[in-house]
């Protein structure tokens, strides 16, 4: 009777041992070392990718879309977008009742709806007509067929922070317009901040829309 107890005793003894021995090793020491190793190698990347405006203030992560709209008005359930700012992509990933549909990253994931899913088509075809609407000006008509689909659809995470090239020079005339520049300051805006395909060949051209609205918000700046 007394060995067993003395038994037990001792692997209690060592399990609490190992139970802290690992502890302070797997979570203590390692997380500060990897983080540590981080903040040395991948400073941007391992505190969120930050965008920082030109006063050094963190205004979002080049990793995460976010959305440009006016004030929420009384009666309506969603706002409207503010057209003096290029626009992402839309940001209904999981559909109208989720908690994603303001780019929040509560949650993320894609509709999951086929191609002929009646309420897929609607969306489509609101948001479409409502590209349309919102880029045509006096001097310049948007035709559906102009319209590209990543205009009209959102991500597989519902969270991209891009664009296409084609539907940021989609909205060039309509960022002239609202800002008081020509068409071709901002077509200037939209090719300098186009990246290309990585390494050459991976994945399609794009437009961080963060960093483009940021860098119209100097240019407004400067010239005002």
């Amino acid at each position: 009777m007394n060995n067993s107890v003395g038994n037990a005793g001792r692997l209690l003894g060592a399990g609490l041992r190992a139970l802290l021995v690992l502890t302070v090793v797997l979570g203590v020491l390692y997380p500060l070392a990897v983080t540590g190793l981080a903040q040395l190698a991948f400073p941007g990347r391992a505190n969120g990718s930050e965008v920082k405006d030109a006063s050094g203030q963190v205004v979002g992560s080049e990793l995460i879309g976010q959305r440009y709209d006016l004030p929420l008005k009384d009666g309506q359930e969603t706002p409207s977008p503010d057209l003096k700012w290029f626009q992402p992509r839309p940001s209904n990933g999981l559909g109208a009742n989720s908690v994603n549909t303001q780019y929040k990253i509560i949650l993320s994931g894609a509709t999951n709806r086929s191609g002929d899913n009646a309420d897929l088509i609607k969306w489509v075809t609101d948001a479409k007509a409502a590209v349309v609407k919102d880029n045509s000006t006096a001097g310049y008509t948007v035709r559906p067929s102009d319209v590209p689909a990543d205009a009209v659809t959102s991500s597989g995470s519902g969270l991209d922070p891009h664009i296409s090239p084609a539907y940021a020079k989609l909205q060039v005339h309509r960022i002239a317009e609202r800002n008081g520049l020509t068409v071709a300051q901002v077509e200037q805006l939209v090719a300098d901040h186009t990246d290309g395909r990585i390494l050459g060949f991976v994945g399609e051209p794009r437009v961080n829309v963060l960093q483009l609205n940021l860098a119209l918000k100097n240019l407004v700046a400067a010239k005002g």
